[in-house]
């Protein structure tokens, strides 16, 4: 199925898409090591994580494009990141 993909970047922990979507991929760009959840959830850090990236300190940037129909999040999407890391996300 064709969907008009968009994207949303974040500097900080935060709403990716208020809604139901699919994310379709990422690029992070790491600064302090740690855990990047996704949730399902488009409010606050809490309930369902389809989605879980572990990051080191200060390395290149990590581009990931997920497969097929992407992972869907039926709630919204919300973002938890580690201190200075930025993300940018791309759903449908």
């Amino acid at each position: 199925m064709q969907t008009d993909v968009k994207s949303t970047h974040l500097n900080a922990s935060g709403v990716v898409v208020v809604g139901r979507c699919r994310i379709r991929g990422y690029q992070i760009a790491p600064g302090s090591a740690g855990q990047i959840n996704f949730y399902d959830n488009a409010t606050t850090n809490s309930g369902l994580i389809p989605l879980s990236v572990d990051t080191t300190a200060n390395t290149a940037i990590i581009s990931t494009m997920i497969p097929g129909e992407g992972i869907l999040f039926v709630n919204g999407c919300y973002v938890n990141l580690p201190a200075s890391t930025t993300i940018t996300v791309f759903y449908a």
